[in-house]
């Protein structure tokens, strides 16, 4: 079992089979909101759901609507259960959040493949040595403390904008900036 300390980015627990893409993900128009299957000709995921999986992939692309392609994946029950990025940006980040979709960035996704088991835990990220091995039960250690982001639960992002500090706060959609 290897484990990463990444960035949180939305705070949750999940676990499932991991689903990985060496190249980056655009929602809109590379994933069908009504089935989950990734629908971007040429894609290394084409034709795959992103239901039910933890989807590992460098960072989105893409336009600002795939946010919202992210949040209907979720009301409509095919939403990846994690997500886990080498770097977020933000248009999957927000639809994480809105989707309510535990992210965390900031992790090695090269040490992933897919078909691994993997665990989302705050700021954790756990992977299994090899594809039959369980994750041990039980809360992780450290899950819960975050790396300078304040207290998880509250369920706070930053993010650079280029116009200085910015926190968004999922509760209300609202960009705070402060620098």
């Amino acid at each position: 079992m290897r484990r990463y300390r990444g960035r949180v980015i939305r705070s949750g627990r999940a676990e499932g089979e991991a689903l990985v893409s060496p190249e980056p993900i655009g929602f809109l128009g590379g994933v069908d909101p009504e089935t989950g299957r990734v629908v971007e000709p040429g894609h290394p995921l084409e034709g795959q759901s992103v239901a039910g999986k933890v989807l590992v992939f460098p960072t989105g692309k893409g336009s600002t609507v795939g946010s919202y392609v992210l949040y209907r994946l979720a009301r409509n029950g095919l939403a990846p259960v994690a997500i886990v990025n080498q770097e977020s940006e933000p248009i999957v980040a927000v639809g994480a959040i809105m989707g309510d979709i535990p992210m965390v960035d900031q992790i090695p996704i090269e040490e992933i493949r897919t078909g691994q088991r993997v665990r989302v835990d705050g700021e954790w990220v756990w992977v299994e040595d090899a594809p039959t091995s369980p994750l041990p039960p039980g809360p992780l250690p450290n899950a819960g403390r975050g790396r300078g982001w304040g207290d998880e639960e509250r369920s706070r992002w930053s993010m650079d904008a280029g116009i200085g500090r910015g926190t968004c706060l999922p509760e209300t959609g609202r960009l705070s900036h402060h620098r």
